[in-house]
């Protein structure tokens, strides 16, 4: 059984600790203010100029002036902040924001990111995902594990434009969840550490074009190698 978004959210909430600076990318990373975990208090920030992001206002509370880097509406809790986008990504190519949770259109084994354009297809702009890989220590991901044509999302090589190399420490698909791990030659490896109610390794065999070592349940990676067999 596939993981719903709330729950890949919440998946990403619980590696988060008190006092975290926390940027949340558009899509399914915008629920993680919905799914902090209990007693556990971050600072969310949005890349638009927002310090202090709270929860998705109540039907009717809306207010249309507030708004996060999705055009959402949002809330912001007290002693939130607003400002402006320049200051806002001073904060970020400083490295003030410990954790950046980012939606992605691929993945590579290596953690290279593609999450900004499509070719062909019109975009407003490439936002601020560039900046937050170059100048956040840590990158996790939120994604399904398949595009809606079926084709793989953790692939290879990317084949889209890409807006970062060897960036994203972790991949939070609905049937997944793979960490990245030094290896001792200096690499990446794609490691698969969890898996959705009644998932199988096969399964994700099948559905994920990048190889992998399996290792589930094994805590998050630091700097350390990890060993193991390869997919």
């Amino acid at each position: 059984m596939a993981w719903t978004r709330d729950e890949m959210a919440a998946i990403a909430a619980e590696e988060l600790n008190d006092g975290d600076y926390v940027n949340l990318g558009i899509g399914i990373p915008t629920l993680v203010a919905n799914n902090l975990p209990d007693g556990v208090r971050v600072v969310l920030q949005s890349e638009n100029g927002l310090l202090g992001m709270g929860p998705f206002p109540y039907e009717g509370e809306e207010d249309a002036d507030l708004i996060n880097a999705g055009k959402q509406t949002v809330t912001v809790l007290p002693g939130g902040s607003i400002f402006d986008s320049a200051t806002s990504f001073g904060m970020i190519r400083g490295g003030h924001v410990k954790v950046a949770i980012l939606g992605a259109m691929q993945v590579s084994g290596n953690g290279d990111l593609a999450n900004w354009t499509i070719p062909g297809k019109m975009v407003k702009g490439m936002g601020g995902a560039m900046d937050l890989v170059a100048g956040t220590p840590r990158v996790v991901v939120l994604t399904e594990h398949n595009a809606k044509d079926g084709s793989a999302k953790i692939v290879r090589a990317c084949t889209l434009p890409l807006t970062g190399l060897a960036v994203v420490d972790r991949i939070i698909s609905d049937l997944a969840v793979f960490d990245l791990y030094r290896t001792d030659d200096g690499g990446r490896q794609l490691t698969l550490t969890r898996l959705a109610p009644g998932v199988t390794v096969e399964e994700i065999r099948e559905k994920t074009e990048a190889g992998f070592t399996v290792a589930l349940d094994k805590p998050a990676p630091e700097e350390s190698a990890m060993e193991g067999a390869t997919a």
